[in-house]
């Protein structure tokens, strides 16, 4: 990756969690800690990866993202209208009554959205079935999810997995945001499901682990080991910060439902542009 491809993402990902703190701010709710560990993810997979087309959002010939972790929906609305989904301006009426951004994305409503998720673990069986069907028609699409490693727990996450394996389904790859932290504690305390590595591994995944999925250079490299996998689908864990890149919400468990106060909001928004100033003078 080159220097200046590596800063475009980087300020890409600065203005996403500015917009993930403005949007929870403007809401007074929602779930700010996981969007900011996800949000390096998402924005080189729809900068890099995805094969997709924001004027035509239901090309048929598209690849495919589930966000499995559905409420995380803040993350993902900022890249979709960075990408031009849709304006900019919607984000601030997430959650309220007359918005199409509502609390877990809704595929009738939002452009952009390949698959309507909201409890936890149904995202993954909705991926392995897209991917299952564009086999079936033979087609070359790709199709991803995003899962949280609180939300690994649900015994449907793993039906879908085994189903995944029986199948083969080499056009498929499932993320898990490792940030340690869900609603009511820390993973491992709460029910731990590590190491995850070795239970994908167990169900015949090709399975890659990064250190830092907040680093683009570790995110690009998983992805491109991805593309030589044949026969099995493929697991990336990614180890990330929850709440990443704002220094008071970081490791956090507080924030994983939480939306900031006035006050939190502007020191949170002082933060992030000072990261975006520091990156444009590099």
């Amino acid at each position: 990756m080159t220097p200046e491809k590596k800063k475009e993402l980087q300020l890409f990902a600065v203005k996403g969690r500015k917009n993930i703190i403005a949007s929870t701010h403007a809401a007074g709710t929602g779930h700010p800690g996981g969007s900011l560990s996800a949000i390096d993810f998402l924005t080189y997979l729809y900068n890099e990866e995805l094969q997709i087309d924001p004027k035509d959002p239901k090309k048929e010939d598209r690849d495919r993202f589930v966000l499995s972790k559905g409420h995380v929906a803040p993350a993902l609305y900022s890249v979709l209208a960075q990408k031009g989904y849709f304006n900019e301006e919607d984000l601030i009426t997430l959650r309220k009554p007359d918005s199409h951004l509502q609390g877990h994305p809704n595929m009738n409503d939002t452009p952009g959205i390949d698959f309507s998720t909201g409890s936890l673990g149904q995202g993954i069986s909705g991926a392995a079935g897209m991917a299952k069907a564009v086999k079936y028609m033979k087609k070359d699409i790709n199709v991803y999810t995003l899962l949280g490693d609180g939300e690994i727990a649900e015994g449907i996450v793993w039906e879908a997995i085994a189903w995944a394996k029986h199948y083969e389904l080499d056009n498929l790859c499932i993320a898990v945001d490792v940030n340690g932290l869900q609603i009511d504690g820390r993973v491992e305390e709460v029910c731990s499901p590590y190491p995850i590595d070795k239970k994908f591994e167990a169900f015949n995944f090709y399975t890659i682990c990064l250190e830092d999925g907040n680093d683009f250079d570790q995110i690009r490299a998983a992805f491109e080991e991805a593309k030589t996998v044949k026969g099995k689908p493929v697991a990336i864990i990614a180890k990330t910060v929850k709440g990443k890149g704002v220094s008071f919400m970081e490791n956090q468990v507080s924030w994983h439902g939480k939306a900031p106060n006035d006050a939190e909001y502007e020191t949170a928004m002082a933060e992030l542009e000072k990261a975006g100033e520091a990156l444009c003078q590099k």
